[in-house]
């Protein structure tokens, strides 16, 4: 499944998140908690990003976060 970014309709947070991963290149499926049930744990929690079912970041992060994860968790190939 890979990197999944949990978002919200309208959601600042999550636009910046989405930019921050545009920016870095990494590639995501974007999905709207709020037209899936099955997400609705993360319904006050938006962004989540997720790597195989784990969440890796949520709530407010940008770049700075999303690349010392993206070395840390997954060997930096962003």
């Amino acid at each position: 499944m890979g990197l999944v970014l949990v978002t919200r309709e309208g959601c600042g947070l999550c636009e910046k998140a989405e930019r921050a991963l545009w920016t870095l290149g990494v590639s995501y499926v974007r999905r709207d908690v709020d037209r899936e049930p099955e997400l609705q744990p993360y319904s006050f929690r938006v962004p989540v990003l997720l790597w195989e079912g784990e969440v890796l970041l949520e709530g407010a992060f940008g770049e700075k976060e999303l690349l010392k994860v993206m070395e840390g968790i997954l060997g930096g190939e962003a």
